[in-house]
């Protein structure tokens, strides 16, 4: 059982997945970007579905997560991905 306070901390305001929009049981593990919540299940590339898991880099954009190999404007260049511009609407992050 979580205090009121804890339960925002863990899950957010409304308790629910930013994926699916259903709600996330207080017992269930969950995935964090940007102060987003995700059931395991739905925190996944919005371009193959593959799912993210710890240690899986990724880029989360205006509330859009995307694998590294799909990220806008990732094309592959002899096989490396290209460089992005740093901005305040792109981050590259990893999967904890």
């Amino acid at each position: 059982i979580l205090c009121k306070n804890d339960y925002i901390r863990l899950y957010g305001l409304s308790g629910a997945c930013s994926a699916c929009g259903q709600s996330i049981p207080a017992s269930e593990m969950v995935m964090r970007a940007q102060g987003s919540v995700y059931h395991l299940k739905c925190f996944t590339c919005s371009t193959c579905r593959n799912r993210l898991v710890p240690g899986d880099r990724f880029h989360y954009i205006n509330g859009t997560i995307f694998c590294e190999h799909d990220r806008p404007g990732g094309g592959l260049l002899g096989g490396h991905a290209t460089p992005l511009q740093a901005s305040s609407m792109m981050s590259d992050q990893k999967v904890c």
